[in-house]
């Protein structure tokens, strides 16, 4: 079970949004990479990474941040937004990511991801954002009429690494991950899944690791992380010993 700390980037700044809203942006660090080290410093294995404006532009738009995070840290990054051709995932991923999350792509062109995940195995990840049960598309801009295991199922035998999930009606709002669906979608798929979108508490983090979840690779923690109703301390000696436990 991994706990993935989150920077999303806006105009080269670290920052949340409310809902998925543009322009409901909080600002929680001007230095994205200082961000990313203090991560690693914490004791986090990992870093997830979205690139807002990529995500809303269909291509990225904050390389110089990115390249900085991965200069700053030594832990993986996984990184979405605006990732959409094979070109791009060879570039990004010649540049240090561990892999790449592939969202509006996934939707309107899955072979496109299937040969990805030929051509780089393992390195691949899809992103699915729902709104109101639909999968949501352009930086959850347009809403598909795709429902969420319809479209993870698309990928079964694949290859894909992982599937994040994100519940938007609950992003960003502390609101506690939306277990029921994100349950449901790891008993439907093989593909290992990420929960994302409104882990609160340290509530969560210890709901995450009952052995119903157990099938889990992990959830993305963002503004609970930087409000402090996470203790990054407290979380990771919980994730260890349940891991203990379980070897």
């Amino acid at each position: 079970m991994i706990l993935f700390p989150a920077i999303d980037l806006k105009d080269g700044q670290c920052v949340r949004l409310k809902l998925g809203d543009m322009d409901q942006a909080t600002v929680y660090n001007p230095d994205p990479a200082a961000q990313a080290k203090a991560f690693e410093d914490q004791g986090f294995e990992w870093l997830h990474v979205v690139d807002l404006d990529g995500a809303f532009a269909g291509e990225s738009r904050n390389g110089f941040a990115i390249d900085a995070i991965l200069k700053a840290t030594r832990n993986p990054v996984q990184l979405g937004g605006g990732i959409r051709t094979l070109e791009h995932i060879d570039a990004w991923l010649s540049r240090g990511l561990a892999r790449v999350i592939l969202g509006t792509v996934a939707v309107r062109d899955p072979a496109l991801v299937m040969e990805a995940c030929r051509k780089f195995p393992g390195q691949i990840a899809v992103g699915i954002d729902a709104k109101g049960g639909k999968v949501a598309v352009e930086g959850w801009a347009e809403a598909s009429e795709l429902g969420i295991i319809e479209l993870a199922r698309k990928f079964e035998g694949a290859g894909v690494a992982a599937i994040i999930y994100t519940d938007i009606d609950r992003d960003g709002i502390l609101a506690g991950i939306n277990w029921a669906s994100t349950l449901e979608l790891a008993d439907s798929v093989s593909i290992p899944v990420i929960a994302s979108g409104g882990l609160a508490s340290m509530d969560d983090i210890r709901r995450m690791l009952e052995p119903d979840a157990a099938r889990l690779e992990g959830a993305i923690s963002g503004r609970a992380l930087y409000d402090g109703r996470i203790d990054p301390a407290e979380a990771l000696a919980l994730i260890r010993s349940a891991k203990g436990a379980n070897a």
